[in-house]
């Protein structure tokens, strides 16, 4: 049998980030960093299992055997989440979509099309591999 893989959805929350299960209703998470609300979400897919084991209820298909965390973050809540690390010129540079355009999304005025999405997924994703094959 093969893994099974839930998306965690990210979004910006009033005073930090909120969590859930994309298409599984209940099981939500909260934190104020990208390790904390992981953390906390593996805590309540646990509690939740727990729960329903002592109801008596079943678990859902999604929750049983092997599965795989995989967490999304929309593009407002990214560009949100690192405004101490990245500027917008900085993105810029590396990603070629000009800052107006980050300024938009950033704000939530105006989404990115899904290739302007793709195109900073991957330059973030590239910047990652560069900085973890220096060593100081």
């Amino acid at each position: 049998m093969e893994n099974k893989t839930l998306t965690i959805i990210i979004e910006r929350a009033e005073n930090n980030y909120s969590a859930f299960i994309e298409g599984l209703g209940g099981i939500v998470a909260s934190g104020r960093s990208v390790d904390e609300i992981k953390m906390n979400m593996v805590g309540a897919i646990d509690a939740f299992i727990e729960e329903c084991k002592e109801l008596g209820c079943e678990v859902p298909e999604e929750l049983q055997g092997d599965y795989e965390l995989c967490f999304k973050m929309d593009v407002k809540s990214l560009l949100d989440f690192y405004s101490g690390i990245f500027s917008k010129a900085g993105l810029e540079r590396i990603t070629g979509i000009n800052q107006k355009q980050l300024w938009h999304y950033a704000s939530g005025n105006r989404n990115p099309r899904p290739e302007q999405s793709v195109k900073l997924e991957k330059a973030l994703h590239k910047l990652g591999e560069e900085l973890l094959s220096i060593s100081l």
